[in-house]
């Protein structure tokens, strides 16, 4: 969240809600709120005044996410980066149970935030290697970290952060399918992984794919392969949810397959400056269409810098995260004695011991800032790889709302209830911000027709 005093642009005040901006969303005082609520609004929206007003979707909004803040006061400080569920207004009672969401990426680990207290991870699969067992998901490597994190963002319970760092789908189960490795993820490996998961949808519940990496070059849908296998797990029943890319600053912003499938709901970057209000929202520079069959894309947008994740545990990585995090809970009398008893951890901060106190707190501030360390198991990541998750998520959510769903009302619901960022060009972020509470309750009130010839 925002320090209150940050520069930002004067919101005129005027009949619609100065932080949402919809249409129609007339502004009420703020008088009657609680004072916390208040100031809450203010410290994410500069400019902001209580005499502005806010209309009621927002004023709830806003005290729903100091609700959530408030159960997790003693680990969640000023400044820190907020939860995924909080960001995107989540409504807590769904969880994604009962849903399965499958993951293609280059790797994966068993963090204890999908594992404990139950193992939610249905199977593993490698693509690449048939013979691989799901013993390997306990052995951390560096092809682990992207599919550890993507999964994670999406589903993860937040053991290791009290609950705090969750995914929006904290209770879905899991499919994990390896494509590939660190170094590279082949373009038909992608498509042997789709392919595997409409195969075994079934046996597994498979409603949703998260599709985190691309593949290697454009091509028309019409004659790719892997776009074609994009289009026929739609047609089979599942959702596939593939990132957008991280190329909205190249010439060209390419969208490769399988996001550039018509049927995939591809999702772009969105800046929200870890804040809450609408106001504040920016571009991620993510790809954008038109694809070359002059598809438009993305269709929406999500979170994709400021993402809380998980560390890979047991790496040098983790054990800097753990060491950081405890120098800077450390009062002064103990700090030189935190730092000597983990050497060879930072050489850095090695090197400082013996330097002056505020410089050594510095440079600990320093670290922490340039590695973007939330704690000693979470940091926080961007790309598009975990707006996508992100967007996987509040479709389970949906899912467990109205398990009827097909994709292409999955799709049209998360689409019709975006919300459009003021001053982005709409091909950039197609209908606009998902937003996960007007998303659930359109879910949830959406109703098949009755057919034909039954009572």
């Amino acid at each position: 969240m925002r320090d209150p005093s940050a520069d930002g642009p004067p919101i005129a005040v005027g009949p619609t809600c100065p932080l949402c901006h919809v249409t129609g969303a007339v502004a009420e005082p703020a008088i009657g709120l609680p004072a916390q609520v208040v100031a809450l609004v203010a410290v994410n929206t500069p400019g902001w005044r209580p005499d502005f007003g806010l209309c009621r979707e927002c004023a709830e909004r806003f005290a729903g996410a100091l609700a959530a803040l408030s159960a997790h006061e003693d680990s969640f400080a000023a400044g820190s980066i907020l939860p995924t569920p909080v960001r995107l207004g989540a409504p807590d009672r769904y969880r994604g149970r009962g849903v399965t969401i499958a993951f293609l990426d280059s790797g994966f680990y068993a963090h204890p935030d999908l594992v404990e207290p139950r193992d939610r991870i249905l199977k593993y699969v490698d693509i690449t290697n048939p013979g691989a067992r799901a013993e390997v998901l306990k052995r951390p490597d560096a092809s682990s970290w992207h599919g550890m994190m993507t999964s994670v963002v999406a589903c993860g319970n937040g053991r290791l952060s009290g609950g705090l760092y969750r995914g929006i789908a904290s209770e879905a189960d899991l499919v994990l399918v390896k494509c590939g490795s660190m170094r590279r993820i082949k373009h038909d490996d992608i498509r042997r992984g789709l392919d595997w998961v409409v195969r075994n949808r079934r046996r597994y519940g498979i409603r949703i794919v998260n599709v985190s990496c691309g593949g290697d070059y454009e091509a028309s849908y019409l004659k790719d392969a892997l776009s074609q296998a994009a289009e026929r797990a739609a047609r089979e029943g599942l959702l596939v949810c593939a990132a957008a890319g991280n190329a909205g600053h190249l010439p060209g912003h390419p969208v490769l397959p399988p996001a550039s499938a018509p049927s995939v709901l591809t999702v772009g970057g969105l800046d929200d400056q870890n804040r809450l209000a609408f106001s504040a929202y920016g571009m991620y520079h993510s790809s954008y269409g038109p694809t070359v069959d002059g598809l438009q894309k993305p269709e929406v947008i999500a979170p994709g810098i400021w993402v809380p994740a998980p560390i890979l545990p047991g790496t040098p990585t983790a054990d800097q995260a753990e060491l950081l995090s405890r120098l800077e809970d450390a009062p002064d009398d103990t700090l030189r004695a935190t730092l000597a008893a983990q050497p060879g951890v930072d050489t850095d901060l090695d090197a400082a011991l013996a330097a002056d106190l505020s410089f050594l707190r510095q440079l600990v501030a320093l670290k922490i800032r340039s590695h973007n360390v939330i704690s000693g198991a979470y940091k926080h990541v961007d790309g598009t790889s975990f707006a996508a998750p992100i967007v996987s998520s509040v479709a389970a959510v949906m899912l467990e709302a109205n398990p009827s769903l097909q994709p292409v009302e999955l799709k049209r619901l998360l689409v019709g209830t975006a919300r459009r960022i003021a001053g982005i060009d709409a091909d950039r972020q197609g209908w606009g911000a998902v937003d996960a509470a007007r998303a659930v309750a359109a879910a949830g009130a959406q109703t098949r027709p009755r057919q034909r010839g039954r009572a």
